[in-house]
């Protein structure tokens, strides 16, 4: 699976954890910054790795800044992108069972490296389940898409 993962200055060192995590777990990791840490414009990064999803270049994404809601609030601004945000492998997984999300962000200030670990990989391990939620889904897709009869 192909992963792409970014971060802004103040999650820089957990990004950087969580992508060696992924590479020795043997995913193929694209990293889009930052690359150390002076200050970076974190909705540059988010825009960049929710585009490459978006685009199929990647399946799945990773975003961490210093709560993860910067980061979820920007890639959620992609036509076609689900980000989530979460700081607990329950809610990491039910992100891409229930909701189909392709990117889960979290916070380098709210979580710890281990629990960051098992977030991601809950994350990717799971897939969408579609049942009840398929039609929220698909609701979703229609209203961005514009096809929502000013509901």
């Amino acid at each position: 699976m192909r992963i792409a993962i970014g971060s802004d200055e103040a999650a820089f060192e957990l990004k950087e954890i969580l992508r060696r995590h992924l590479v020795e777990a043997g995913f193929d990791v694209r990293d889009f910054g930052a690359f150390d840490t002076q200050p970076v414009p974190y909705p540059d990064v988010a825009f960049a790795v929710a585009e490459a999803i978006a685009a199929g270049r990647h399946e799945r994404g990773v975003l961490v800044c210093g709560t993860g809601i910067g980061m979820a609030i920007c890639a959620n601004k992609v036509p076609g992108i689900r980000a989530a945000q979460a700081h607990d492998t329950y809610s990491a997984g039910r992100a891409r069972m229930s909701n189909d999300a392709q990117i889960v962000t979290l916070g380098a200030r709210v979580i710890g490296p281990e629990l960051a670990k098992g977030v991601i990989d809950a994350f990717l391990a799971a897939d969408f389940q579609g049942g009840r939620s398929g039609p929220k889904v698909a609701r979703i897709t229609e209203y961005e898409k514009g096809r929502h009869g000013g509901w």
